[in-house]
Formats: C-alpha cells, structure tokens, sequence
C-alpha cells in the first residue's frame, strides 16, 4: 500500500501510522519533521512551503515504490504539507513498514533523504529580521 500525500491541513502521525498497518509487518518506522526555532543561530518565526504539485506527488510515490522494491515494504505512507508552518508544525511524515526493523529503518532514512533531494518543495525562513527562500533539501 502506498499512500503519498502534500497537503495544507494538518499531518496526523497516527492516521499515517494506522494506513502503515499490515497483518505481516516486523517492523514500522515512522520519521516526523517538524519546524524548529532556529536555523544557524537565528531565530525562525514560521516557515512557509510551496510545491510543484502534481511533479512532487509524482516523485513522492516514485521513492515509496523504491521502497517497496528495495526493502520489500508492504507499506509506505509520505505526506507533507505546504503553506504557513508555526514552530513545532508537522512538516513531513513519512511511515514504512516492512517485514523486519532493520529494513523499516533503511526504507525509511532512504525515503527522507531522497524526498529531500529529488522532491521540488521549497521553504521560505522567516526569521525576526527577515526571510530567505531555501529548497527544502540542500
């Protein structure tokens, strides 16, 4: 089951931790990013995300099918959300399960880092004195 998702309304880890669910899986790791209070020492207010919809969505279920073929995954759940964040905001939720922890780990550290990389999703910071926009990967 994939189930990939970029949305404005808030994320819900235990929604995404119950679409995860499959009757053989060893083992369900689940990543939450959530907007912090400072980037290199400056004090963020909010972040806001923009995406290329249908492009990150597509690419979203491109990394969860990885998942399923490199780690053997019966679930993979990616949803991000776009739009105003406050501190502490879910930004990114990605859930996998698969039939032993160790792969769940792999998958999941893959799905983050890979979503970061090839995802179009930009962040704007800002900051008391400011903003700047950033790609959401580096």
């Amino acid at each position: 089951m994939i189930d990939v998702i970029i949305s404005e309304e808030t994320l819900d880890p235990l929604k995404c931790a119950q679409l995860a669910q499959h009757p053989a899986t060893g083992g369900t790791v689940q990543f939450i990013g959530t907007v912090r209070n400072n980037t290199k020492g400056k004090n963020v207010v909010r972040l806001e995300f923009e995406a290329f919809k249908s492009m990150a969505v597509s690419e979203m279920e491109k990394i969860a099918q990885q998942v399923v073929k490199n780690w053997g995954a019966y679930a993979v759940v990616i949803h991000h959300r776009v739009g105003v964040l406050a501190i502490e905001d879910i930004a990114v939720i990605i859930t996998v399960a698969t039939p032993h922890r160790k792969a769940a780990f792999e998958a999941c550290e893959y799905a983050i880092d890979t979503l970061k990389q090839t995802v179009p999703i930009w962040k704007k910071e800002i900051f008391e004195d400011g903003e700047v926009w950033v790609a959401a990967h580096p």
